[in-house]
């Protein structure tokens, strides 16, 4: 008889050192690299060598134009893209990488970005930097220098930019361009004691000085590195002068003098200079502001009562638009879900077909519908009236209402008629045995376990009408506008539509006021889904 094995008797396996387990996991990393194939690596290869050459022309790009944090960040995302996607394993990462840059880029940058420019005075007047504000102030007020030399001019072209190639008065060459000013040119080419060519350029012939004729007629070229000591220009492509302007930069006591009058003009501390009597120079420059736009939205009259106005519309354009497509969506969810309903299925499929068509394009015949003069709506339905449908401002109101009921409703149909259809029978049977009228069935029983469903649905909705931008701008433009409104708001005009034609139409574009009206729509939206969602947590208990 066999008896028990003694441990001592054991044969145990060293475990492998360090290095060997590390040696180990190299090799299974390279066998399952290998095991990929060698066509799925060349492919990763040349996808992140396609970002990291994007990558690196943006970097320069933005070091060229002092944005060292950009690029820094840049730098880091590609760095962190390559080490993910070349170092074995980190499986999730691959995964989750992709969908983080574009949440970056598409989401987070911008949230970020309009909030710095709604605490900046970006806009009309004021989109450039301090320095190309100052050229720009210069070659603005600049007249001829009287009894100046004329000098002989050949216009080269190098790349797609235009040059001027001069004939100095003691007979030497030089070149410079809008952004590059005159330099030496010792290996041109003369013709007649005329610089006519040089190295690398192409020399415009007549031809094309008459082609180019208002592009060459606006060109000023420095004539140093100093602003003050002016700039070249032609008007007829052969010779050019002198100009100086008018105002004269200080950049120590970083003032603007004009010459002519002694006014002296200082930096305001706003993007602007500015007189002793509030007279400012345009164009500004982008500066920051901190809170002075929403401070404006708030405080001016002009712009308060018509913000106040569109605040106090768009949320009733927004309750009343999910009420009513709600209410009619469920009145004939529960019409055609009744068993006695016959042809219910060809119903349902003509309710749908608004739903069908581009919200855009409905509203635009909507339009050609309630026209005051020609519209279907005035001349077939009202027997020829005559009612400004879209000219009077409730009267508009009611017109987009009426559309977005119209717009809205097959989506509330639809939505609802499934919620109706998942509730219980044997639910609404037991209601029925206790003795419960239809209407009771309904209100105790069907809808409670309806906005279970649905509650959600309409905060989304509440949101998306909120910012129903398509709906007003195709219908009504916003208007009829508001004549003691210092920016461009209409009566019907919604938070949404009022930012964009703060930012885009008109002459002017205040895009700093436009991006606080931005953060104040996106607080708002996000305050009240965040409180509707706490209350629907209170429908939860219903299941």
């Amino acid at each position: 008889m066999t008896g028990p094995t003694l441990d001592a008797e054991k044969t145990y396996t060293p475990l492998p050192d360090r290095a060997t387990q590390r040696r180990q996991k190299r090799a299974a990393a390279l066998a399952e690299a290998a095991s990929l194939g060698w066509k799925v690596w060349l492919v990763k290869i040349v996808c992140l060598g396609i970002i990291d050459a994007m990558a690196l022309y943006a970097i320069v790009v933005l070091m060229s134009r002092d944005s060292w944090v950009v690029a820094a960040i840049i730098a880091l995302g590609a760095f962190a893209i390559n080490y993910v996607y070349l170092k074995p394993g980190l499986l999730p990462a691959k995964y989750l990488t992709p969908g983080l840059v574009f949440l970056f880029v598409f989401q987070i940058f911008v949230v970020l970005y309009c909030t710095y420019i709604a605490f900046t005075n970006y806009g009309s007047g004021h989109m450039l930097t301090k320095d190309d504000a100052v050229n720009a102030l210069l070659i603005q007020n600049q007249q001829r220098v009287e009894d100046s030399a004329a000098y002989p001019l050949t216009i080269l072209e190098q790349g797609g930019q235009l040059f001027f190639l001069i004939t100095t008065e003691d007979g030497h060459a030089e070149v410079g361009s809008v952004d590059r000013p005159l330099e030496p040119a010792p290996d041109a080419e003369f013709s007649g004691g005329k610089a006519v060519g040089l190295d690398g350029y192409t020399a415009l012939d007549y031809s094309q000085l008459v082609a180019r004729q208002q592009e060459i007629a606006a060109l000023a070229v420095p004539v140093s590195d100093d602003p003050n000591d002016g700039t070249l220009q032609t008007r007829d492509g052969s010779t050019a002068y002198h100009f100086v302007s008018t105002l004269v930069w200080d950049p120590a006591a970083d003032t603007m003098t004009n010459t002519q009058t002694g006014v002296v003009y200082a930096d305001n501390g706003n993007g602007s200079f500015e007189s002793a009597d509030g007279q400012q120079l345009y164009p500004g420059w982008q500066a920051w502001v901190g809170l002075d736009n929403f401070v404006r939205a708030f405080s001016t009259e002009s712009i308060r009562g018509p913000f106040i106005a569109v605040l106090v519309w768009t949320f009733a354009f927004a309750i009343l638009s999910v009420a009513t497509t709600f209410a009619l969506g469920l009145f004939l969810a529960i019409v055609f879900n009744d068993p006695r309903m016959r042809s219910r299925k060809y119903y349902r499929v003509i309710m749908i077909l608004p739903y069908a068509f581009p919200a855009f394009l409905s509203a635009l015949v909507w339009q050609g519908m309630f026209n005051q003069d020609f519209g279907f709506i005035n001349q077939t339905i009202l027997g020829g009236a005559s009612i400004p449908w879209l000219q009077d401002p409730w009267l508009a109101k009611i017109s987009i209402l009426i559309v977005n009921l119209w717009l809205g409703y097959p989506y509330m149909f639809l939505v609802t008629t499934g919620a109706i259809q998942s509730i219980p029978e044997d639910i609404q049977e037991a209601g029925r045995a206790d003795g419960a009228s239809v209407w009771q069935v309904f209100r105790y029983i069907k809808f409670p376990l309806l906005l279970v469903s649905v509650a959600p649905l309409l905060i989304s909705s509440f949101a998306f009408n909120f910012n129903n931008f398509n709906l007003i701008y195709m219908l009504t433009g916003g208007g009829p506008r508001f004549a003691d409104a210092s920016i461009n708001v209409g009566a019907t005009d919604i938070l949404i539509s009022m930012v964009y034609k703060v930012a885009f139409v008109g002459a002017e574009h205040d895009y700093g006021l436009a991006s606080a009206f931005s953060i104040i729509i996106f607080v708002l939206v996000a305050v009240i889904s965040y409180l509707s969602f706490r209350q629907t947590k209170v429908l939860e208990e219903l299941n």
